[in-house]
């Protein structure tokens, strides 16, 4: 039995093919409620991730590279993924 919560599946597609030193997945679901694309919730996430394979590119490409790990699972089982990249030391190098 499959009990992965969307947010699992993210964090675990994330964190198997980028290898980040730094991940943070959050469901931001409730602050959605209402919203046309609520749909009863796990559907509004927020990714803030460090990885080497990321630093460097535009803020675009990082992005497109995050978003085709979830092209199966777009718009149905999420309807909205923020990004934000940030560097080794911490600092944002990529804005949501």
């Amino acid at each position: 039995m499959n009990t992965k919560t969307r947010r699992d599946i993210i964090y675990d597609r994330l964190q198997h093919t980028y290898s980040p030193t730094y991940l943070e997945v959050t469901d931001d679901s409730d602050q959605h409620i209402g919203h046309v694309g609520h749909q009863g919730g796990q559907r509004h996430f927020t990714v803030v991730i460090s990885a080497k394979c990321l630093l460097g590119l535009s803020r675009i490409a990082a992005h497109r590279k995050i978003y085709s790990l979830f092209e199966d699972m777009m718009p149905d089982q999420i309807h909205a993924l923020r990004i934000k990249v940030i560097t080794e030391d911490g600092s944002g190098n990529h804005g949501v």
